[in-house]
This record gives C-alpha cells, sequence and structure tokens, in this order.
C-alpha cells in the first residue's frame, strides 16, 4: 500500500512533526485517522504501512505506540449480565 492510501489526509504524518505531543493527543488524532481511511480499505495494511514509515525510525514517539497498539486484536467480547447471570441455567 502507498503511504498516500494509507495516511490519505496526513493526519499521522502531522502528528510526527508535533514537538512534544502527547499520548493523549496521538490517540484522538488515531481516531480521526481511522475514520478517515475510505470504506473496503484495510486498516491493518494501512497501519504496516505506516508503521514501517513513521513508527520504525522514531520508535520512542507516542504516535509510535498507538499505531503498534491498534495491530494488537482486541478481546472477544464476553456476555456479563442478562437474565441468564441473574437466575443461573
Amino acid at each position: 500500500m502507498q503511504l498516500d492510501e494509507a495516511d490519505p489526509k496526513g493526519l499521522v504524518r502531522e502528528s510526527y512533526r508535533i514537538e512534544g505531543i502527547t499520548p493523549g493527543e496521538c490517540r484522538s488524532i488515531f481516531v480521526d485517522w481511522a475514520l478517515s481511511l475510505p470504506v473496503g480499505r484495510d486498516q491493518g495494511d494501512a497501519l504496516r504501512t505506516l508503521i514501517a514509515h513513521y513508527a520504525m525510525p522514531a520508535p520512542d514517539h507516542p504516535m509510535s505506540r498507538v499505531l503498534h497498539e491498534a495491530l494488537v486484536p482486541a478481546e472477544a467480547p464476553r456476555r456479563r449480565g442478562g437474565r441468564a447471570a441473574r437466575v443461573g441455567l
């Protein structure tokens, strides 16, 4: 995937240029980035492209950590509560 396809608005690129950016600000920018990806574009491929281009040369940047964390699959949701939990099956 090309870099301009992975970061169509340049949000991640700009985050690496902001001096003193905080992890919270990086997470906010990441959400904006994720919402700006065109429908059908593979987020995993885009993340790997961004990591190779931005995170590898700057491993200590807060956005690098956000990008790496985004590649970790989320845990499967667990059912909590509901009727079955109250009455016991």
